[in-house]
């Protein structure tokens, strides 16, 4: 049966949002099937044998009447249009009960068609669940209108849930949660037990390796929330590394260091890529193995870039008159990509300052950082010899 609306909302400028894949199915705990029977039962897509051969007229003509643009329903999931239920009319009322406007709700419609094929029971309990980590339901309706799909399509509720309730007794604040909803709803696909053992590991590793409990927290909140995307890796490169670093030598309190510095980036580490980088490090420099570990522990970047990359950076460095000491004495610097380092050499030019005598400490760094030192150089070349208002001699 299909549910309409009778009014009209007016038209909008539309923007399509682009962010990480949603979790591509409607499903849920056989506990809940009765519950959520509209997800399971009609949200397939048009590989259904049964799908029927014409576009559902009631659908087109409600979805016209909210201002919705067809063709572009038509374009990038015209499938939906041929399902024989939908839910036009409820989906669009419960989105105004929460303050949607009328404009809000056509574009939400027009980007994520999805929803209307979403039963209006499992949309209100995903009112509530999104609600229990947003301070307001203004908060939860303007998430919504920036990422309807990440609302709309889930994988299994019930998951997502108890992925919720676990961030939440780690320490992770609600506005971390529920930007994690929105940005990366693929790490709630995960099931909280995959997600637990990751987390477990990694507060293991540090704890092993002589960090405390309170600066074990600090860590993984910051880790999470600068890259939640950790938890759709397996652990066990992880340990692989750990592990690998302290055979080449490190100390665990040393590892513990990279461990901090190295965040997200752990992740995509292996013993054999570590030691790729590390035996290219050695060459290049010509360093001992202690030299070899300072440099790491001042760039941890030399262990996670790879070898085509860092010999990119180092030759562009090179070209532009930069010592291979120079680098040596300021590793970080290879964190900058060739055209970064091409253009911060050329503002310093600008101002008289040669990047060969100089320190690569005014080249180096984040864009605020940069700007900073730029503006100190800069200031100083500006600065007077002498103070014109002050008197030349002064008499006792």
């Amino acid at each position: 049966m299909v549910r309409g609306i009778g009014h009209g909302i007016p038209d909008m400028f539309r923007m399509l949002l682009m962010r990480s894949q949603p979790c591509p199915l409607f499903s849920y705990k056989k506990i809940e099937a009765s519950k959520y029977e509209p997800f399971l039962k009609y949200f397939t897509s048009t590989t259904d044998k049964q799908q029927p051969k014409h576009e559902n007229n009631a659908t087109v003509g409600n979805l016209c009447r909210l201002s919705v643009d067809i063709r572009k329903i038509r374009r990038i999931k015209g499938w939906v249009l041929f399902k024989e239920e939908t839910y036009v009319e409820e989906i669009a009322n419960i989105l105004q009960k929460i303050g949607t406007n009328e404009t809000a709700i056509a574009s939400i419609l027009e980007r994520c068609p999805e929803a209307i094929l979403c039963s209006p029971a499992a949309v209100n309990a995903q009112i509530d669940l999104w609600q229990s980590v947003c301070r307001n339901k203004k908060e939860l309706v303007a998430l919504i209108e920036q990422f309807p799909e990440s609302f709309f399509i889930v994988k299994d509720q019930e998951n997502q849930k108890l992925n919720i309730n676990f961030f939440q007794e780690l320490g992770l604040k609600n506005v971390i949660i529920s930007r994690f909803l929105t940005t990366a709803p693929n790490i709630f696909c995960n099931s909280v037990e995959k997600n637990k053992q990751t987390i477990k590991m990694l507060q293991e590793s540090y704890l092993n390796l002589g960090g405390s409990q309170a600066n074990m927290r600090v860590w993984l909140l910051k880790l999470l929330s600068q890259d939640p995307f950790i938890l759709l890796n397996s652990s066990t490169p992880v340990k692989e590394t750990l592990e690998f670093l302290q055979k080449q030598g490190f100390t665990d309190l040393e590892v513990l260091q990279l461990l901090s510095k190295l965040k997200g980036f752990l992740f995509q580490l292996s013993p054999t890529s570590v030691q790729e980088s590390i035996f290219f490090t050695k060459n290049t420099f010509k360093c001992t193995d202690q030299d070899l570990k300072e440099l790491i522990l001042k760039c941890p970047a030399l262990l996670y870039y790879t070898v085509p990359v860092l010999e990119e950076r180092i030759q562009g460095l090179l070209k532009e008159g930069v010592s291979l000491s120079q680098i040596r004495d300021t590793p970080m610097v290879l964190e900058l990509t060739p055209q970064i380092v091409q253009f911060r050499i050329r503002k310093l030019n600008a101002l008289g300052y040669s990047i060969r005598n100089g320190n690569l400490e005014n080249l180096n760094g984040t864009k605020k950082e940069f700007e900073f030192n730029f503006g100190k150089i800069q200031a100083k070349k500006e600065r007077p010899i002498f103070n014109p208002v002050a008197p030349l001699n002064v008499e006792e």
